[in-house]
């Protein structure tokens, strides 16, 4: 039983907009990413410190546990809230966040006995597009945050860490599309014309 979350309504400072209610071909950034990654969930939410934004997505919403603790807040709190033993973390600004490479990362979790399988590209690891296991990276994460932690992956140390690298993630991802962020206007239109291009 798999619960998938997905972190929204960031700050888009360079944006200058709540990056989940852009539109892209039709549908908000935020609906895109709904779309592709809710065959996969027993369970979808969205963690936001903005929920009256959202309401309209019909999907539960839960704000930080911890406010004011940035991104590693927001990872601590969909890991409180999620109900099912394997959580999908994704970000509401990557349009092309890939299934595949969801399934598969769930399913070396299994076969590996891992607490979080994450991709690992040359620019470091992608916390946004992993798969962890609750019962033991939620405790992790806690005690790294009540050290005073800011840093997304501060607690990898203390549990198992299988990275997918990119000789893994070209086979699922062959235009090397997956991890594209949105946080520009620029950024927002090459994603639309290469999602047109190629139908993805």
């Amino acid at each position: 039983m798999i619960s998938i979350a997905i972190q929204a309504g960031g700050e888009s400072r360079r944006m200058g907009r709540d990056k989940a209610f852009l539109p892209f071909l039709g549908e908000t950034l935020l609906e895109r990413v709904i779309n592709r990654v809710a065959p996969l969930a027993d369970e979808l939410l969205v963690t936001t410190n903005h929920p009256e934004r959202y309401l309209d997505f019909g999907v539960p919403l839960f704000q930080d546990v911890l406010p004011g603790r940035g991104a590693l807040g927001g990872l601590l709190t969909a890991h409180s809230v999620a109900q099912f033993p394997i959580l999908i973390v994704v970000a509401c600004d990557m349009p092309f966040v890939n299934p595949d490479i969801l399934i598969a990362a769930s399913d070396r979790l299994h076969s590996q006995k891992a607490d979080v399988v994450i991709p690992q590209l040359k620019q470091g690891y992608e916390p946004f597009h992993a798969v962890y296991r609750r019962e033991t990276c939620l405790p992790a994460i806690q005690k790294a945050l009540d050290l005073g932690e800011r840093r997304l992956i501060s607690w990898f140390p203390s549990v198992n860490v299988v990275p997918l690298v990119e000789e893994d993630l070209l086979q699922y991802d062959p235009s090397q599309v997956a991890f594209w962020n949105v946080n520009t206007k620029e950024d927002l239109k090459r994603a639309e014309k290469f999602a047109r291009e190629i139908d993805l």
